[in-house]
């Protein structure tokens, strides 16, 4: 993978992660700024390190754009959102979500009927960006209508995302974790239950929880009045205007790929707008780069209106290149291989055999910056380590998704927790503790590799596990969310 004869030690290659986690803590905790020039720099930390050690500027250079290049499919997608999300509104299909919202829904069952809308639209699609970039985006306004904080809305809306990224047979991460770990997807299925199940009935029972500390007694009602007023004399509200959202879930459930039935959705809101909003085609189409501004002089209207657009996203892509610039330079350079080494050298029982991946996966999705990369990385090093330990290949497959695919969302400058920030319009340090599912998949699947508990041994020394399904990655492969 390196350029040079010599193998680049575990200290070099921790010296751009300790950088990293320094400069973050200085611009994100001390100074209040974004994440792109702690990125930036430590991306020029590892590649003096690697040019110092022999690496060569085409292979450094190379890393960069292989890690930005992974990431070009999720980076279109979300420049689709931003514009969808302007013609969205502008056509009245957000405000009318966002209307009968507040006339169905009540704070106390608010939480678990976001768990439970997004937990159906997700297991229907597969994907996680499609359900909050749809009903995600309504639900976090209806949830300030009632006066529950966003960060809570937002963490039930991203448990509810990732159960369907994780266990539908639909979605990208799960056909990829069982294929690079040399299972079936449907093995791969059955085994996550054992660790779904139990987080999500978890879940659902802190969300219950939560919601009865709202009571409709305690409403505001004269708010919720004065809202609903303000979206019938701006907008005109009618059923009809869900048939975006809807035409958009059914195009995704019948596998039609993301990028164009999103795309369809941006351009049937626009439709939308000029014939039932009477918007001149100038206004979309401007509405669709710069996103759409509320003037209604309701504050609480114009905070949950004013937003979307292409120009948007802009400040979310730039993002995350600088976060898989990094991540790609590291890989390429071999120092992501060598932490990983270092850390399975410590492995030896099923259970530091677990917890080895399980943070292995969430350190990858924090410095790669790369959902993907978490999967197929520690999958592919790990999973002769699993072989040798007579472990079936699913418990690898599990581990890879209860912490590459449920933790990727719970970091700012990761592609997924980039991409919910700019479409929630939530931080995800916000949301964090409120992602229930997320935060317990992983933690229940450590306890399982410790216990030994649902960890299934290969049923004889002699047995090999399937590898036929195992992909390969090239270099130009492109990925999807």
């Amino acid at each position: 993978m390196v350029s040079s004869k010599k193998k680049i030690s575990l200290i070099l290659a921790l010296i751009p992660i300790v950088f990293l986690i320094s400069a973050l803590f200085f611009t994100i905790v001390l100074f209040k700024q974004s994440a792109h020039i702690p990125l930036v720099l430590a991306t020029l930390v590892a590649g003096v390190l690697a040019s110092l050690h022999g690496v060569s500027w085409d292979r450094l250079l190379a890393g960069m754009i292989h890690g930005i290049h992974l990431a070009m499919g999720a980076v279109l997608i979300l420049m689709v959102i931003g514009i969808m999300i302007g013609t969205w509104i502008i056509s009245g299909v957000v405000p009318t979500m966002i209307y009968y919202g507040l006339l169905l829904l009540s704070p106390e069952i608010f939480l678990v009927a976001t768990l439970l809308v997004c937990s159906i639209v997700s297991l229907g699609t597969g994907s996680s960006w499609s359900t909050a970039g749809t009903v995600g985006v309504a639900l976090i306004a209806v949830g300030q209508g009632l006066g529950i904080p966003s960060s809570m809305v937002a963490g039930a809306i991203i448990s509810g995302a990732y159960l369907g990224d994780k266990m539908s047979p639909l979605s990208d991460t799960t056909n990829l974790a069982p294929a690079v770990a040399g299972t079936d997807v449907f093995t791969h299925i059955r085994h996550m239950v054992f660790t779904t199940g139990p987080g999500y009935l978890l879940a659902m029972a802190l969300y219950a929880v939560l919601g009865a500390g709202f009571s409709s007694d305690n409403l505001n009602t004269g708010q919720i009045e004065v809202v609903l007023g303000s979206m019938e004399s701006q907008f005109t509200l009618s059923p009809l205007l869900f048939l975006p959202p809807v035409l958009v879930i059914i195009m995704v459930v019948r596998r039609i790929p993301p990028l164009p039935a999103l795309i369809t959705g941006a351009i049937v809101g626009g439709l939308l707008a000029v014939l039932m909003q009477d918007k001149a085609l100038e206004q979309v189409f401007l509405c669709a780069y710069s996103g759409y501004e509320s003037t209604s002089g309701v504050k609480l209207v114009d905070e949950l209106l004013t937003r979307g657009g292409l120009k948007s996203m802009m400040d979310t892509v730039a993002l995350i290149i600088c976060a898989l610039a990094f991540g790609g330079l590291m890989e390429k350079t071999g120092m992501l291989a060598t932490i990983a080494n270092g850390l399975l050298k410590i492995a030896k029982s099923s259970g530091s055999l677990v917890a080895t991946t399980i943070f292995s996966c969430i350190a990858m999705n924090i410095f790669a910056a790369e959902q993907y990369m978490a999967i197929v990385i520690p999958g592919r090093m790990y999973k002769q380590a699993y072989e040798k330990l007579g472990l079936h290949p699913k418990n690898l497959s599990r581990a890879l998704e209860d912490s590459a695919t449920m933790t990727s969302s719970l970091i700012p400058w990761n592609s997924c927790g980039a991409f919910m920030q700019a479409t929630l319009a939530v931080n995800p340090l916000a949301y964090l503790p409120f992602a229930f599912l997320n935060l317990a998949s992983p933690i229940i699947s450590l306890f399982y590799g410790f216990t030994g508990i649902t960890i299934e041994k290969l049923k004889n020394t002699g047995e090999k596990p399937d590898s036929k399904n195992e992909p390969e990655i090239s270099e130009t492969e492109p990925r999807k969310p």
